[in-house]
């Protein structure tokens, strides 16, 4: 499932001036920004696509990068639209007395007070097109009721059907089992243990930030599971994406919105949900669905 926005195109990448031939350090930036929350995203995305030129396109695009970079490092776990004013003056002072972390330099103070500017502008687009309201809604976010989750799981199946099977899985190990995205991600096969008795009775490990735990994983996850990494090796990842691309956190949010939506659930709801609102129960809950 590919993010879009309003033009349809997937990665800032694609605008004017932002690929190639503009290599180099613009690559990563791009890649930075692509790895944002969808919300975040299209922020950044229809920001950039409102710079007047090419060439202030890329000093916004290399300027939001810095930001993120250095917002990533000083508050881990933060939002980036969640960011606060005493936030970008840390970033300036930062600049100002030890560079940006790209020129391990102290920036001029013109340079610094065009940063801020450009940091600024972001967020004024953010919230002039409801972005920073939006996170601040799922910032609020409750878990899934019941119900929601009947609805989750009707929309796991739709995907199945639909031969979107690696994001089935993805979301229905998910619901199954309230860990991470991160955890999820760097399943593999060794993870699945069958257990004595009769019948193919199986149970997958997951190593998060807590000790391993073990989770009964039901009829319906296993066909998924069975169909998804047949032929696949011991180390090789159970859920990969359908050009054979690793998953990542971001993918995951993204599918966990595809089968909302397909399950039916309202539209505001299913861009708001994100994997850890499925922590709740896991093993001692409801676990098991599919």
């Amino acid at each position: 499932m590919s993010r879009l926005d309003d033009s349809g195109l997937t990665s800032v990448g694609q605008l004017g001036g932002l690929g190639p031939p503009h290599r180099g350090r613009g690559d990563a930036d791009v890649a930075l920004v692509d790895a944002l929350d969808p919300l975040t995203w299209r922020a950044a995305m229809t920001w950039l696509a409102g710079r007047p030129s090419t060439a202030r396109r890329r000093t916004c695009l290399r300027v939001l990068a810095s930001w993120l970079r250095w917002l990533y490092a000083a508050e881990q776990g933060l939002e980036p639209l969640a960011a606060s004013a005493t936030h970008l003056d840390a970033y300036c002072y930062a600049a100002l007395t030890t560079g940006d972390g790209v020129a391990a330099r102290p920036l001029a103070q013109a340079t610094v007070a065009g940063r801020r500017a450009v940091v600024a502008s972001f967020y004024a687009h953010a919230e002039r097109t409801g972005a920073v309201r939006a996170q601040r809604i799922l910032n609020g976010t409750s878990r899934l009721t019941r119900d929601e989750r009947r609805l989750l799981r009707r929309g796991i199946a739709r995907l199945a059907g639909d031969g979107r099977r690696a994001e089935a899985l993805a979301v229905a190990l998910l619901e199954a089992t309230g860990t991470s995205a991160d955890a999820l991600a760097s399943l593999s096969a060794r993870d699945l243990h069958a257990l004595p008795g009769d019948g193919p009775p199986v149970v997958l490990v997951v190593r998060d930030e807590r000790d391993p735990v073990a989770y009964p994983i039901s009829p319906q996850i296993r066909r998924l599971l069975e169909a998804e990494s047949a032929g696949r090796g011991a180390d090789e990842p159970l859920i990969r994406r359908p050009d054979g691309g690793q998953v990542e956190p971001g993918w995951i949010a993204d599918a966990l919105t595809g089968a909302a939506r397909a399950g039916g659930l309202p539209l505001q709801r299913a861009e708001l949900l994100r994997p850890h609102l499925l922590r709740a129960t896991g093993v001692h809950g409801d676990a098991g669905g599919g």
